[in-house]
This record gives structure tokens, C-alpha cells and sequence, in this order.
């Protein structure tokens, strides 16, 4: 009986699994992310434009801000960066961003000729703080609010209709004590 069983309950899941997969209305880009509501991973790296100089998100509590990992091996990454920019010019919040995995020349020679959008730039050639922070891969941004807490996390290429939808109402919010 369960030779003939255990077939049919595989099949029963998978089919679940495939109707749950191929659910039209299902965000693909809305993947749960552990850090919501919770503490912000704290780091200290070193600066992508110079190695010297020390960068910590620990001076922006009390600030909202957005943390953009990225990378010069990522071809999302550049599709956002011009995004990034007029973000950028906004200056609504500070941009911190995590160049992850990465080469430091050509995150540099990258920041030097398309236009640095970030505040600070660290550089987690090790992938550690990325780790961290949870990031399934690049570009990743989240935002933080005052209280140091993830309110939100991106993944995918940021566009400035993102940024109006999803970061901009969450930043009000955020600096009205709400989250």
C-alpha cells in the first residue's frame, strides 16, 4: 500500500508547490527578510575611495537611512545607479553604501566615472557584513529608520518609481516616530 501511497502524496506536494510558485499576484521580488522590525547589524569597514578612513553606520542613529549593497560585477547594480544618483540629489536621507565581494580599483575607477550616490561607501571584500545583513545577492537596499531598525528591505534594481512607492511613504512615516 505504500509503494503506491507515498507516490501520490510526492506528487500532491509538488503540484502545491507549483500552484504556490506560479501564483500570478505573487511579488517575486518579496523575499522575507529576518531583519525587519529588528536591529540593524552594526559594522565598521573600511572606505572603497580610502582604505585609511573608517566606515560605521553607528554615527546614524537617530537617522533614517538607506543601505544600498551593490557591486561592479552586477548588472542590476548598474541599472539602478542612475536612480541612485537622483536619489542621491534628494538628499532626503543618507545613502550608505556596502560594495560587496568586490574589487576595490574597480569600485573605485565605477564611483569615479558613473557618479558616487553614497554618503559613505564601505568595502566588504570578505561578503561578512553582507552576510549580516542577510543579503541573498546584489542590489539589495534597505532602510532604516531612527531607532536603528530595518523597516524595509528591496531586492532588485531601485527605479524612482520604487523609490516613490515603497522608500518615500515608509521615510515619512519613519520620521513621524512610525514604522
Amino acid at each position: 500500500m505504500w509503494k503506491f501511497l507515498l507516490p501520490a502524496v510526492m506528487f500532491a506536494a509538488i503540484i502545491v508547490l507549483f500552484v504556490v510558485g506560479l501564483n500570478p499576484q505573487r511579488d517575486i521580488h518579496a523575499l522575507p527578510s529576518p531583519l525587519i522590525g529588528k536591529s540593524a547589524p552594526q559594522f565598521t569597514l573600511t572606505d572603497v575611495l580610502d582604505p585609511s578612513r573608517q566606515v560605521s553606520n553607528a554615527p546614524l542613529h537617530g537617522q533614517v537611512y538607506v543601505f544600498n549593497v551593490w557591486a561592479t560585477w552586477c548588472a542590476g547594480c548598474r541599472q539602478e545607479h542612475e536612480a541612485l544618483l537622483a536619489i542621491a540629489k534628494q538628499n532626503l536621507v543618507p545613502i550608505v553604501g556596502l560594495d560587496w565581494n568586490d574589487d576595490r580599483d574597480k569600485a573605485e575607477r565605477w564611483l569615479t566615472q558613473l557618479g558616487n550616490p553614497y554618503n559613505q561607501v564601505a568595502f566588504d571584500n570578505e561578503g561578512r557584513v553582507a552576510i549580516d545583513w542577510g543579503v541573498y545577492g546584489a542590489p539589495e537596499t534597505f532602510l532604516v529608520d531612527a531607532h536603528g531598525q530595518v523597516i524595509f528591505k528591496h531586492i532588485a534594481p531601485l527605479t524612482m518609481q520604487i523609490w516613490q512607492q515603497e522608500f518615500v511613504p515608509r521615510i515619512a512615516i519613519a520620521r513621524r516616530g512610525g514604522a
